[in-house]
Formats: C-alpha cells, sequence, structure tokens
C-alpha cells in the first residue's frame, strides 16, 4: 500500500500523552497516516484537525461533535470513542449517514471515581490545600487547622449506584450515619447498602457531607440551584464527581459566597476544559480537580488497547469487538 492510499486516521483528546504507553501502534502506523492530537480542539480547531479523516478515535467525550460539524466530513468512513457513553456526540447524524460507531470497554472507573470521592471529601473537611500551604510558607498551625471530624456525621449520597454504593460503604467504616436520595429510591434499596432513604429536602438540610452520583438526565439536570442550595447546613460540604449538569454553578459560586454551603469539591464542569479566566478556578472555599474521577492507568490501558484493537479490526474489514448503536 502507498503512502497516498493509506486511510487517514485522527484520534483526538489524549491529554495525558498516555495511549502509546499502553499497547502496541506498529500496526497502525504502517498501515494508516495516523495523528494523535493531545491539546482540547474545538469548533474550527477541531474541524482542521477531522477534516481528511477517514476515521476518527475519540478520548471520551472531550472533542464535540454535533450535526453541522459531521456534516461537514464527507470522507468520514468511521468514528469511535472510548468508553461506553458520549454525551457530546450526535449519534443519529452518523446513523442517518449509515457511518458505523463502535466504543471500548470503561475500565474501572467507578471505583476511581469513588477513590477520587473520598480524596477531595477528606482533601476539604481536613482543609488540606491550605494547610499545605501553611507549611510551603513557613508557617505550621493555624485557625484552620483546627478541623471537624467526620465519624458520628451525616453523609447524604444522591445516588446509590455503583459509584454511590462504594462511596456509602467508605462512609460506613468512617463511622457516618449514610441516608440517600435518587428520584426512584426505595427504603428497601437504601437498607440493601445499609443507608437510609430520606427527602431531598432532609438530606440537603441535615448532611455534613453531600455527594452526588446521579445519571445527567431530563429528571435531574439543574437538580440542585439557589433553593436547593440555601437548605445546606453552614459547615457542609458540596460534592459533585459525577456531571456538571446537575448542578447549576453560577448558583453554587453565590451560594458558597453567601455561607450554604460552608465548601464544595467539584471535578466536572459545564464547560472542559475549565477556561483559564473562569471565576471556577479561584472561588473561595471550592476545592477543585480537572476531572480525575476516571484518569488511571488501569483505564487508560483499557481505551488504548480498545482503541488498536477496533482500528486494526477496521482496516481488516472485520467486526470491531464493540460496534456502538444508540438507543
Amino acid at each position: 500500500m502507498t503512502e497516498t492510499t493509506k486511510p487517514t486516521i485522527v484520534i483526538l483528546g489524549d491529554y495525558e500523552k498516555a495511549l502509546r504507553r499502553f499497547s502496541s501502534w506498529d500496526q497502525l502506523d504502517q498501515r494508516a497516516s495516523l495523528t494523535i492530537h493531545h491539546e482540547p480542539l474545538r469548533d474550527e480547531a477541531l474541524y482542521e484537525a477531522v477534516k481528511d479523516a477517514d476515521a476518527i478515535a475519540i478520548v471520551r467525550d472531550r472533542s464535540p461533535f454535533n450535526e453541522a460539524m459531521i456534516a461537514r466530513l464527507p470522507k468520514l468512513k468511521f468514528l469511535m470513542f472510548t468508553g461506553e457513553r458520549n454525551g457530546t456526540l450526535e449519534a443519529a447524524a452518523l446513523v442517518k449517514r449509515n457511518i458505523p460507531m463502535a466504543c471500548t470497554h470503561g475500565g474501572p472507573s467507578k471505583e476511581t471515581t469513588a477513590e477520587l470521592t473520598w480524596a477531595v471529601i477528606l482533601g476539604a473537611s481536613k482543609r488540606l490545600i491550605e494547610q499545605n500551604h501553611l507549611i510551603a510558607t513557613g508557617g505550621w498551625r493555624d485557625s484552620l487547622s483546627l478541623v471537624p471530624m467526620l465519624s458520628g456525621e451525616r453523609l447524604g449520597i444522591m445516588g446509590l449506584g455503583a459509584i454511590g454504593s462504594r462511596v456509602a460503604r467508605v462512609g460506613a467504616a468512617f463511622g457516618m450515619e449514610v441516608v440517600t436520595w435518587s428520584p426512584r429510591m426505595t427504603p428497601e434499596r437504601a437498607a440493601a447498602e445499609n443507608a437510609k432513604s430520606v427527602s431531598l429536602e432532609e438530606l440537603l438540610s441535615t448532611s455534613k457531607v453531600v455527594t452526588m452520583h446521579l445519571v445527567a438526565g431530563p429528571g435531574t439536570k439543574g437538580l440542585i440551584s439557589a433553593d436547593q442550595l440555601a437548605l445546606m447546613r453552614p459547615d457542609s460540604i458540596l460534592v459533585n464527581t459525577s456531571r456538571a449538569a446537575l448542578i447549576n454553578m453560577a448558583d453554587l459560586q453565590k451560594a458558597l459566597v453567601a455561607g450554604r454551603p460552608g465548601q464544595a469539591a467539584v471535578d466536572v464542569f459545564d464547560l472542559e476544559p475549565l477556561p483559564q479566566h473562569d471565576p471556577l478556578r479561584n472561588t473561595p472555599n471550592l476545592l477543585v480537580t480537572p476531572h480525575l474521577g476516571f484518569i488511571a492507568e488501569p483505564i487508560f490501558e483499557t481505551f488504548s488497547k480498545g482503541i488498536t484493537e477496533t482500528l486494526e479490526a477496521w482496516l481488516d474489514h472485520k467486526p470491531v469487538p464493540m460496534p456502538f448503536k444508540p438507543q
């Protein structure tokens, strides 16, 4: 096969420069004109990167493809993404053009997200950022070093699925009382995780820590806004490692200034990467992390192997390991 007849493959969103670490790319390098992009791309920059692509692979939902963008890609023959869901892809536009899609397994992202949830809960409650800054600037203890404890406090979990249930078990191990709410929660389902089912109002108004583990759907988008935030305890911590759409972030900024909740810890944002001058980068009493919930070596090994195996199958005109068919 000559260089001019090689299909063009574009990989998007490898921010961590991790994909080549975890599988062999030799076949793809030899058989295709392959480009891996490490920087965030949107709009015209995204179009310029993919306008000649025969196949596109996206890391998670980092590169948004709407119907208008897809319509501008007449050469596109195949698109895949890592993980099993993509919230920024208008898959119907690909279906309309009979362009096949595929995805990969997600890896242990539920486990890593539960770990991160507890990392930020403990980081916020123990004021670890402030304690570290104190040491780095030559100090020792100050008034913020006298922190409360979580044992004996109430942990409110919104959503008790695969991630929420893991978070609940850790909270119980710390000696916290676990309560839960979700749109379809039942007392029996809560009891199966040694939790108590309560109303959303009770959960918000009585919990020391409120942590969100819901899917962002029609009944949950914008679930937490000014009225709900005003119910929270002045010493409470609101945590979101799930989806940004669950919280009205402008309302959260105002609520933190008003003192309810006392703190928040957020790993997910309406626009990612978070713009350079976004006020969330410097909001008092807000611990922010750069969407680390699924960032772990075993997950990127799953992604990398999934991409190479899928694209090699596509080049061979064989069935791909995980074809994606939107609901």
